[in-house]
C-alpha cells in the first residue's frame, strides 16, 4: 500500500476545492483511505493519519473512528506519538463515552514518566478531559506532581489540580498542604497558575476561603513587587509587568476581602497605588484598572477609595474604545445604589452616551440616566431623556416612555414631562396608559391644561393607540373643563360639547382603532352624561353598539343602556370624576383598580385589612345588571383583594349558563354569611381528612401560551355532593409568571368555594406548581360546566384570558 499523503499536502488540496460538494469527496476520500490504514494496523503511519484526521475533525467531519487509534498512540513509546495521542483524545473523548475510561492507566504511567514533557501532556490531558472517576483515581499523582521542584510541572499539575476540584470537590483538602509553598515561588507561571488554584478553592469552600485570609498580606506583597519591579522582558505586555497574574491576584482578593474588614484594610493601600500608578494609554492598563474598580467595589473599601474607582469609570467613558464604554456603563449601573452622589458627577459624560451609534451603548446609557433622576435635576435630565425619545429607535421607545412616567410619578410636580407621550407614538408597553391615567389623576391642578393639550393632540393624530386611549379617558373624566376653557397654564382653546363627541364618535368609527381604544372611547362618550348636557344624543350612540359585533363594546353598551334606564337615579353617582389614586407600591398585596371601566391590576399597601367579600354583596352587584343565572365565586381566605368583585364577576360570568331550556329551580338559599360546606376547611384540622380517593381521571383545563392548568379530582366522604378539585398551575416559558390569579365560575345550581393557592408565583421552565383546591357543591347532580379568568405577568407584561371548561369527566359530578 502506498505511503499516505502528508498532513501539509491534504491541507493545500483542500483549500484547492472550489465548492462544499468538491471539498467533502476530498475528505470522504481520504477518511476511506485513512480507514484502510486502520484496519492493516499500520504503525508507521497511524500518527500521520490521526494528524489529518484531527484536522478534518476541526472542519466539522465526522472523526469518531479515530478515537482507539488515539488510544493505542498514547500507549506508544515514541514522544511524537504520544503528542498527537493525547491531542487526539483532548479532542476526540469526552467523560460521554466509556472508550476514555481505557486510558487511565496510561495517563498514570505517563505521569510517573522519566521525562518530564511526557509527564505534562499526561497532566494537560487530565485536565482537559477527566471524568470525575479518572480524578479520583489520579488525584494522588497530581497531588505528588504539585510538591515537585520542577516549575514546569507545577504549573501544570496547579491547573491539573483546579480540574480535579471542579469534578470531585470533595478532593479538595488533599492539595490543602501543596499549595501553602506555591506563593513563594518566583516562577510567574507557577505564580499564576497557584492563584487559579487558589481562587477555585475559596470560591467553592467557605472553609477554605477562611483559612485563605491570612494570605492576604502575601498577596498584597506580589503585587506590589509586580507594579514597582522595572522592566523585565520575559514578562512586560505594553509597559506593564504581567498584568495577566496582576489581574488574577486582584480577582482573588476581591473572593478575601468581601464581607471581612480586616483583609480589606490590608489591601486598601495596594489597591489605591493600583488605581493611580496603572498606565492608562494601553488597553492592558485598562483591563488591570476594571478589575482593580470591580475588587475596590466589592470589599468593604474606604469611601475615598470607592470614588476614585467610579472616577476611574468616569474616565471610561471617554475612551474611544467602544467596549471599554460599555464596561465603564455596566459597572456604573450596578454600583449607582451605593454610591450615587459619586456616580452623579459623572452624569453629563452618561447623557452623552445617548448619542452614541453603538445600541449596547445607548441602552445601557439610557438605563443609568434614569436611575440617576432624582427631584434636583428631573427637569434637566428629562430634557435631555424627552430628546433621546424623541430621536431614538423604535426599539427605545417603550422602555424609555415607561421610565419616563416612572420618573415623573415619583418626582414630578406636575404631568407636562408625561404628556410627551406624543412622541413615544404606539411603542409604549401597555402598563403605560394605566400609568399616565393615575398620574394625571393625582395632579389635581394641571387638569384643565391636561386634557386641553391632550384634545389638542388628538385633533392632529388618532394613529397612537395609547395617546387616544389616555385622551379619551381624560375627555371622559374632565369634559366639563376643556368646554368651560379654564386652563391657566396656556391659552384656553374654544371647544363646544357637540365637537368633543364629534371627535369620540370618531375614535369609535375610525379604522385606527382597537378595541380597547373603542371601549375607552364609549366610557368616555357614557361619562360625559353626567357633565354635558347632550344626554339624548349621548342615549342614541350608547344604544347603537347595543348590538355592536364587538363583544367586549356590546357588553359595555347594554349595562350603560340599563343605566340610563332602570338606574338613572344612580347614574351621576356612579359616573362622578374618579378620586384621587393611592401610588403603587413595588411590594404588597394585589387590588383591582377601576380606571375608566378598564380593569387594571395595582399593586397598593392596605391601610387596614380589607372585608372578605359576602355572598349578598355579590349577589347585589349582579342583581343591579339582572344577570340571574351566576352564581359569585366566594373566598374563604383572608384574601388581600378589595371588598367587592362584582365587577370581575360580572365580566367572567355574563354568558354561562346551562344550555337548553329555561333556567333550573334555584337551590334553596343557604344560611349566611357562608354555606355550612364552606366552613369545612377552614377549622383547625387538616382539610383532607375526609377526603376519600375515589378513581377520578385527571383533566387539563387550559394550556395555551407556556400555561397549564390541570384538576386533579376527590370526593368529599360525609358528603357525596361535594366535589373536591386541586388544579396544579405549570409554566413552560423562560420566565417566572408573577402575580399569578386563578378565578372560576359556575352556574347557579353549583356553588363553589375558592381556598387560598400555593403561591401566586408559577416557575419558569416547569421547575414546580402552583396549586390551590377549589370545593365545589352539586346537590342536583347536574353536569359541571366552569368558567375560568386567568391573570398573571409574564415578563413585565399583564396577561388575562378566559375559558370555558365543559369535559369534566363524568365521576366528578354523577
Amino acid at each position: 500500500m502506498p505511503a499516505p499523503i502528508r498532513l501539509r499536502e491534504l491541507i493545500r488540496t483542500i483549500r484547492t476545492a472550489r465548492t462544499q460538494a468538491e471539498e467533502r469527496e476530498m475528505i470522504q476520500k481520504e477518511c476511506a483511505a485513512i480507514r484502510s490504514s486502520f484496519r492493516e494496523e499500520d504503525n508507521t503511519y497511524r500518527c500521520r493519519n490521526v494528524a489529518k484526521l484531527l484536522y478534518m475533525h476541526m472542519l466539522g467531519y465526522p472523526a469518531h473512528f479515530g478515537q482507539l487509534e488515539c488510544l493505542k498512540l498514547i500507549a506508544s513509546q515514541k514522544f511524537t506519538d504520544k503528542r498527537i495521542g493525547y491531542l487526539g483524545a483532548m479532542l476526540l473523548l469526552d467523560e460521554r463515552q466509556d472508550v476514555h475510561l481505557l486510558m487511565t492507566n496510561c495517563i498514570k504511567n505517563d505521569l510517573n514518566h522519566s521525562t518530564q514533557y511526557v509527564q505534562g501532556l499526561a497532566l494537560c490531558t487530565l485536565g482537559c478531559m477527566g471524568s470525575s472517576e479518572m480524578c479520583r483515581d489520579l488525584a494522588g499523582e497530581v497531588e505528588k506532581l504539585l510538591k515537585t521542584s520542577n516549575s514546569y510541572l507545577r504549573k501544570k499539575a496547579a491547573l491539573c489540580a483546579v480540574h480535579v476540584i471542579r469534578k470531585v470537590p470533595e478532593l479538595m483538602e488533599m492539595f490543602l498542604p501543596a499549595t501553602k509553598n506555591l506563593l513563594s515561588e518566583k516562577n510567574h507561571g507557577v505564580l499564576h497558575t497557584s492563584v487559579v488554584l487558589l481562587t477555585e478553592m475559596c470560591e467553592r469552600s467557605p472553609d477554605m476561603l477562611a483559612h485563605f485570609r491570612k494570605l492576604v498580606p502575601q498577596l498584597v506583597r506580589i503585587l506590589k513587587n509586580l507594579i514597582m519591579s522595572g522592566y523585565s522582558p520575559e514578562h512586560d505586555v505594553s509597559g506593564i509587568s504581567d498584568p495577566f497574574l496582576q489581574v488574577r491576584i486582584l480577582r482573588l482578593l476581591r473572593i478575601l476581602g468581601k464581607s471581612d474588614d480586616d483583609s480589606s484594610e490590608a489591601m486598601n493601600d495596594i489597591l489605591a497605588q493600583v488605581a493611580t500608578n496603572t498606565e492608562t494609554s494601553k488597553n492592558v492598563g485598562n483591563a488591570i484598572l476594571y478589575e482593580t474598580v470591580l475588587t475596590i467595589m466589592d470589599i468593604k473599601s474606604e469611601s475615598g477609595l470607592r470614588v476614585l474607582a467610579i472616577n476611574i469609570l468616569g474616565r471610561f467613558l471617554l475612551n474611544n474604545d467602544k467596549n471599554i464604554r460599555y464596561v465603564a456603563l455596566t459597572s456604573l449601573l450596578k454600583t449607582v445604589q451605593t454610591d450615587h452622589n459619586a456616580v452623579q458627577r459623572h452624569r453629563s459624560t452618561i447623557v452623552d452616551c445617548l448619542k452614541d451609534l453603538d445600541v449596547s451603548i445607548k441602552r445601557r446609557a439610557m438605563e443609568l440616566s434614569f436611575a440617576l433622576v432624582n427631584g434636583n435635576n428631573i427637569r434637566g435630565m428629562m430634557k435631555e431623556l424627552l430628546y433621546f425619545l424623541d430621536s431614538c429607535d423604535p426599539e427605545f421607545k417603550a422602555d424609555c416612555a415607561s421610565g419616563v412616567f416612572l420618573a415623573a410619578e415619583k418626582y414630578a410636580t406636575n404631568t407636562q414631562t408625561s404628556l410627551h407621550i406624543t412622541t413615544a407614538g404606539s411603542y409604549v408597553r401597555d402598563d403605560s396608559v394605566p400609568n399616565l391615567i393615575q398620574l394625571i389623576t393625582n395632579s389635581v391642578e394641571m387638569h384643565a391644561y391636561t386634557v386641553q393639550r391632550l384634545y389638542k393632540a388628538l385633533l392632529d393624530d388618532i394613529s397612537q393607540q395609547p395617546l387616544v386611549q389616555v385622551a379619551s379617558w381624560c375627555i371622559g373624566e374632565y369634559g366639563d373643563l376643556l368646554v368651560s376653557g379654564q386652563c391657566e397654564e396656556e391659552e384656553p382653546i374654544q371647544v363646544t360639547e357637540d365637537e368633543v363627541l364629534d371627535v369620540l364618535e370618531g375614535l369609535l368609527v375610525s379604522n385606527l382603532s382597537t378595541p380597547v381604544t373603542r371601549g375607552y372611547s364609549l366610557t368616555a362618550i357614557m361619562k360625559l352624561s353626567t357633565r354635558f348636557s347632550s344626554v339624548n344624543r349621548i342615549k342614541k350612540v350608547v344604544s347603537i353598539y347595543g348590538s355592536s359585533i364587538d363583544v367586549e363594546l356590546q357588553q359595555r353598551a347594554v349595562e350603560y343602556n340599563a343605566l340610563f334606564k332602570k338606574y338613572d337615579h344612580m347614574r351621576p353617582a356612579l359616573l362622578e370624576r374618579m378620586p384621587i389614586m393611592e401610588k403603587s407600591t413595588t411590594n404588597g398585596p394585589t387590588e383591582i383598580v377601576q380606571t375608566n371601566g378598564e380593569t387594571e391590576p395595582s399593586v397598593v399597601e392596605p391601610k387596614h385589612p380589607p372585608p372578605v367579600t359576602q355572598p349578598n354583596q355579590a349577589n347585589n352587584l349582579l342583581d343591579l345588571l339582572d344577570d340571574n343565572d351566576v352564581v359569585p365565586v366566594i373566598q374563604t381566605t383572608m384574601s388581600t383583594k378589595t371588598g367587592s368583585h362584582g365587577g370581575e364577576l360580572l365580566e367572567l360570568l355574563s354568558d354561562l349558563s346551562l344550555s337548553g331550556g329555561p333556567a333550573p329551580a334555584p337551590v334553596p338559599s343557604v344560611p349566611t354569611p357562608q354555606p355550612s360546606f364552606l366552613l369545612d376547611g377552614l377549622s383547625s384540622q387538616p382539610l383532607f381528612n375526609d377526603i376519600a380517593t375515589a378513581a377520578i381521571p385527571p383533566m387539563t383545563a387550559y394550556n395555551k401560551n407556556g400555561l397549564k392548568i390541570d384538576f386533579t379530582f376527590e370526593r368529599a366522604n360525609p358528603n357525596p355532593n361535594i366535589a373536591v378539585i386541586t388544579i396544579h398551575a405549570s409554566n413552560s416559558t423562560e420566565a417566572d409568571m408573577t402575580d399569578f390569579v386563578f378565578q372560576a365560575a359556575v352556574p347557579k345550581t353549583f356553588q363553589l368555594q375558592l381556598l387560598s393557592p400555593s403561591s401566586n408565583v408559577v416557575p419558569a421552565l416547569n421547575q414546580g406548581t402552583v396549586t390551590q383546591v377549589i370545593r365545589v357543591l352539586n346537590p342536583q347532580k347536574q353536569q359541571l360546566r366552569m368558567r375560568i379568568k386567568l391573570t398573571y405577568t409574564l415578563k413585565g407584561s399583564p396577561v388575562q384570558d378566559l375559558a370555558e371548561v365543559n369535559n369534566f369527566p363524568p365521576q366528578s359530578w354523577q
